[in-house]
């Protein structure tokens, strides 16, 4: 019974670890308002209205706001349990000793994800009250907008955890780039999925972030559909393929 709750021992220590630099906490939420600012704002003014894919008329800024909100959930996800984990596992050696220990690899997993939830959570809680300020949350729905975020960040973390355990070198990382930064642009994040070419949009569609930035969407514009349900199944099982094989590619390297 002890070792289901060891992953918490792994999360106080990531707490106490940054309790000292809060200011790290800027970095994640930043970006994703200055895109909403100089993009959604800026280029607003241009493009007035937009159609979203189920038919809604909603400004240029009300669209792309709640594709900031997931994104803010992804950029709070994804560091910890890459570039952090990355040298806990091939630097400092921090998951060696934690396995002298009572604690599995499944804890060390679960441990790390959870942390990166509660980054990628304030991240999320902040930029969502920017956009509650400004007037782009337009529906009662939006109160499951940070549940929503958690489950975003869940799929991103498990995935890039799991990604990390195959890298060799701090070279390697120049694919979670190669990943993000396109699904970044291109998951119907700035522009309606329909102005995709349709070869193209079956590519979109598999992108985790592109039902990430669906259910926010739907939640923030009141657009709520049954294809948001699928989405969320999508993102619950990146998340569990991702924990799971996480802790198998942790144990592989650590206890042979």
């Amino acid at each position: 019974m002890v070792g289901y709750a060891l992953w918490r021992f792994v999360l106080l220590r990531d707490v106490l670890a940054f309790r000292r630099m809060w200011w790290l906490f800027l970095s994640g939420f930043v970006e994703p308002v200055f895109y909403l600012f100089s993009i959604g704002i800026g280029l607003g003014a241009l493009v007035q209205d937009v159609t979203t894919d189920q038919g809604m008329v909603v400004s240029y800024a009300a669209f792309v706001a709640p594709a900031m909100l997931a994104a803010s959930a992804m950029n709070g996800a994804i560091a910890d349990p890459t570039y952090n984990f990355f040298a806990k596992l091939k630097f400092s050696k921090t998951y060696d000793t934690m396995l002298a220990t009572p604690a599995r690899p499944w804890d060390i997993a679960i441990g790390e994800i959870m942390w990166s939830l509660i980054r990628g959570g304030v991240y999320s809680a902040i930029f969502f009250g920017v956009a509650l300020a400004m007037g782009f949350v337009r529906s009662w729905w939006a109160v499951l907008a940070l549940p929503a975020c958690i489950l975003i960040g869940a799929a991103f973390a498990g995935v890039g955890m799991w990604a990390t355990t195959y890298m060799r070198s701090w070279k390697d990382f120049e694919f979670i780039t190669l990943a993000i930064q396109p699904m970044f642009l291109f998951s119907a994040t700035f522009f309606p999925l329909a102005v995709y070419p349709e070869a193209l949009q079956w590519l979109v569609k598999i992108m985790p972030l592109y039902h990430g930035v669906e259910i926010q969407r739907g939640l923030l514009l009141g657009d709520v559909h049954w294809g948001l349900v699928g989405s969320a199944f999508y993102l619950f099982a990146l998340c569990g393929v991702g924990l799971w094989a996480a802790s198998r590619r942790i144990s592989a390297l650590l206890l042979t």
